[in-house]
């Protein structure tokens, strides 16, 4: 079988410190501090570019020249366009589209978000999607972040097909982008990244074997990661098989495998939230591909989805759709259903009404549902672009009316749940964040999304049955909702702290199921001991596990993203929720 590169037949500071460790396993590496800007889970997140507000347009912003993308720095080349239709590598059959198709490759991209696969995660809870690439391998979804899920699909696809594609980010120095070009300021490559085009293998015109055997491997690219944690894992692929194994993989062209760990590295939500390089779509034009962010705080890291399946029913009003996403720490996307994706287009956080908890309106954070924007060239420089068949769908940033009214648009577009189907997809969703918090019991956000849903299966269960929310919680609740209250995000350092592991679960849950049932024994209502910080320290917790000989199993408390509460909070603040104490109040 004979491949060309492009034809598929199978379908603060002023300046910034000197970037250090170019090593094979991990990506060059800034100081934190000066690079201006959110340090999330250990990963040196650049900002994103100051909001475009009412600049925002259809035409974008400027980004570096366009020689950039000869240089020697290139990542791949770039021959087709997005808008392409019938150009002779847009007519050619593809890996989820057929012969004269008549699609442009945003058409095309979106098609093969849709062949992918539903299939069963690693770890056994829930589904995840199977990646399929233009040489006809099939393999699971890798373990990522939620916001690398949509940059890995989008860059894959332009690297696969040879069309430009690059994300926008802000350092003090000014802006950075990363793309098909490498890494660029306005004006000329990054000092001290690599220069793609020279230090690494594209092998794009081999010969394969038609069962593969003859991949290519490089074996400095097997042997990277994106963390240090090692939770960017696919153990399902061999010992030690991290991103960088993967990106081996799927990559003939070894050079986008390298770039995607840096812009893996030093990209997250914020640089989709975004203006100059996503834009506000509106809701009737939703297709798969699109990317649905939930943003609570001006600065720091949000929530992505990956839009996977748009089904127009059978009315041709209402549309049912499905999401997945990964999460922090890094996993194999989960792949939601209809119903539990509906309730994500709804939330207040995807750039509805109302206000977050620092003071800023939600349309205004960036959250909603975006669409990529595409690169073309214009007067010499690559320019981030509304495609021409999308301006209708597009909002500008500063619309903030057109965009706060989304979630209750989709309330209307998306397929309406019956009562039974509510409480269904509720108690469902409930169990999922227990289960997050089961392995990483520190996570705020699954406990705050916990009580949304509790909140939401209370006020059904009223309007459906008259039930009051002592009966609601009386049926639904367990202990573990108990010890792993609802933390205040901003005045909590356990929000901050991405590292506990399921181990820890089990010695917090042994405590207490310890505590209950001495109570028991003595027939007394005691409440059990709420897993947070007390007087900067997890010290009950941690003296459980020195009593069990289990203190290797306890990790310390670590900053694992942007805690600004961390020089402040000894102890956490717990949340009032109006739920139903576990003890009576006398």
């Amino acid at each position: 079988m004979t491949l060309s590169r492009w034809t598929t037949k199978l379908c603060r500071p002023v300046a910034l410190v000197a970037l250090v460790s170019l090593c094979a396993c991990s990506p060059a590496v800034i100081d934190e501090t000066l690079a201006g800007g959110d340090g999330e889970y250990d990963k040196p997140v650049l900002d994103a570019l100051p909001a475009m507000g009412k600049d925002d347009s259809v035409s974008g912003v400027l980004g570096p020249p366009e020689e950039s993308s000869s240089s020697d720095t290139q990542v791949w080349a770039t021959p087709n366009r997005w808008t392409d239709r019938d150009t002779p590598a847009a007519r050619e059959a593809g890996i989820a589209w057929d012969e004269h198709s008549g699609l442009d490759w945003n058409g095309k991209y979106s098609l093969w978000i849709v062949a992918m696969n539903k299939i069963p995660r690693d770890n056994g809870h829930g589904n995840t999607f199977e990646l399929t690439t233009p040489w006809g391998l099939r393999l699971p979804a890798p373990a990522l972040e939620c916001a690398e899920t949509s940059v890995f699909l989008r860059v894959t696809f332009a690297s696969w097909y040879g069309l430009p594609f690059y994300i926008s980010a802000w350092t003090p120095t000014g802006s950075w982008h990363f793309g098909h070009f490498g890494i660029w300021t306005d004006h000329g490559p990054v000092p001290n990244f690599p220069t793609f085009g020279t230090r690494y293998e594209d092998f794009s015109d081999l010969q394969l074997d038609e069962d593969l055997e003859n991949w290519p491997v490089d074996s400095k690219l097997a042997k990277r990661k994106i963390s240090e944690r090692g939770d960017d894992l696919n153990p399902w692929l061999g010992e030690n098989a991290y991103a960088g194994a993967y990106f081996d993989r799927i990559f003939l062209n070894k050079r986008t495998g390298h770039f995607m760990v840096y812009i893996l590295t030093y990209t997250g939500s914020m640089h989709l939230a975004s203006s100059t390089n996503t834009f506000n779509l509106v809701p009737r034009a939703l297709r798969e591909g699109d990317t649905l962010l939930k943003r609570w705080k001006k600065k720091g890291i949000g929530h992505t989805m990956v839009v996977k399946t748009v089904n127009v029913m059978p009315d041709g009003e209402h549309l049912e759709v499905e999401i997945m996403s990964g999460s922090m720490p890094r996993r194999q996307p989960v792949w939601d259903s209809s119903s539990k994706s509906k309730h994500s287009f709804l939330h207040s956080a995807t750039g509805g009404e109302g206000q977050s908890s620092d003071g800023h309106s939600y349309a205004e954070l960036g959250g909603g549902i975006k669409r990529w924007r595409v690169a073309v060239v214009d007067h010499g420089r690559w320019r981030n672009v509304v495609a021409d068949n999308d301006a209708p769908f597009y909002i500008p940033s500063d619309d903030l009316d057109a965009i706060s009214a989304r979630p209750t648009q989709f309330g209307e577009l998306l397929v309406q749940l019956t009562a039974q189907q509510k409480i269904d997809m509720l108690v469902v969703l409930i169990e999922s964040k227990r289960a997050h918090l089961r392995e990483y019991p520190a996570s705020c956000s699954a406990r705050i999304a916990r009580e949304d849903a509790f909140d939401e299966l209370a006020e059904v269960l009223r309007q459906e049955s008259g039930m009051d929310r002592a009966a609601v919680d009386a049926q639904h609740r367990k202990l573990e909702d108990y010890v792993f209250a609802e933390l205040l995000y901003e005045q909590s350092r356990t929000c901050c702290w991405n590292s506990s592991t399921n181990a820890m679960y089990n010695i917090i849950m042994e405590l207490n199921q310890e505590i209950q049932d001495a109570a028991e024994a003595s027939e007394e209502c005691v409440s059990p001991t709420v897993f947070k910080m007390v007087d900067g320290d997890y010290l009950v917790f941690w003296q459980h596990a020195l009593d069990e000989g289990l203190g290797d199993m306890w990790n310390p408390w670590s900053e694992d993203e942007e805690c600004p509460q961390a020089s402040s909070v000894l102890t956490d603040i717990e949340v009032v929720r109006d739920w139903t104490p576990f003890c009576p109040i006398p």
